[in-house]
């Protein structure tokens, strides 16, 4: 039987649709044919240029004689120059971890929010969020959703409130089929209005716990899969 797992902040507001049944459609069909990998091994390649200064040549080499999957080996690399060409010039006093948070979606669903790293730079702490998905990408409402939740959880740790909020958006503009680094300043997002973000949380909590009661109560439904899955549903729910 397929689960549903709850999903991150920023996979909330990836599949955030305009009516609950939307909702539920979209991640009944994600618990049916689940993602086959993640990019969470990159957040480690990152650590290593920041705080042990590894060339982008040795993290190439380990890519090429670790990742067995040619497929994903594939995604890793189309990666790695633009994120060794951001952090190239980049010095830090300090590579930190942060623990888990969580965030109140509403219905008693409980999000969970992973950042992978924090590091102080020249101008201050920054905070960098990637976002891997080469198609896509968070947008409109949708972003201002995600940046929403992001700073009213950020807002309860007082070493993380003042913190750079970035959104490194990986993806490729439409028609390019490359892609491109696009940083996105959280302050430059407008922020949703309380009752707008209610909104939105109450119809993604509502098709949340529909979805999590057909997935228990019906088949699984048979998904042949003959390549590693689509690269903008990796880690969904990492």
């Amino acid at each position: 039987m397929a689960k549903l797992k709850v999903p991150s902040a920023q996979h909330l507001a990836r599949n955030w649709q305009e009516t609950p049944a939307k909702v539920q459609r979209e991640l009944v069909s994600l618990a049916r044919n689940p993602p086959t990998f993640s990019y969470q091994i990159l957040f480690g390649f990152v650590r290593d240029m920041l705080l042990l200064g590894v060339p982008k040549e040795q993290i190439e080499f380990a890519i090429r004689t670790k990742v067995k999957r040619e497929t994903v080996r594939g995604y890793y690399l189309e990666l790695l120059p633009l994120i060794a060409e951001h952090f190239l010039d980049e010095s830090p006093k300090y590579v930190m971890s942060v623990d888990r948070r969580y965030y109140a979606a509403g219905r008693g669903l409980m999000v969970p929010f992973d950042p992978p790293i924090i590091y102080g730079g020249t101008s201050g702490l920054i905070f960098p969020w990637f976002s891997f998905w080469k198609s896509n990408p968070l947008s409109g409402d949708r972003l201002s959703l995600f940046v929403t939740m992001v700073k009213e959880i950020l807002a309860e740790d007082p070493d993380l409130e003042a913190a750079d909020f970035q959104i490194l958006d990986f993806s490729a503009p439409k028609g390019s089929g490359e892609r491109q680094l696009e940083i996105i300043h959280a302050s430059d997002v407008p922020l949703l209005s309380d009752a707008r973000k209610t909104e939105m949380l109450e119809i993604f909590a509502e098709g949340y716990f529909a979805a999590a009661e057909e997935l228990r109560t019906t088949p699984d439904e048979i998904v042949e899969q003959d390549a590693p899955g689509d690269p903008d549903q990796q880690g969904l729910f990492d």
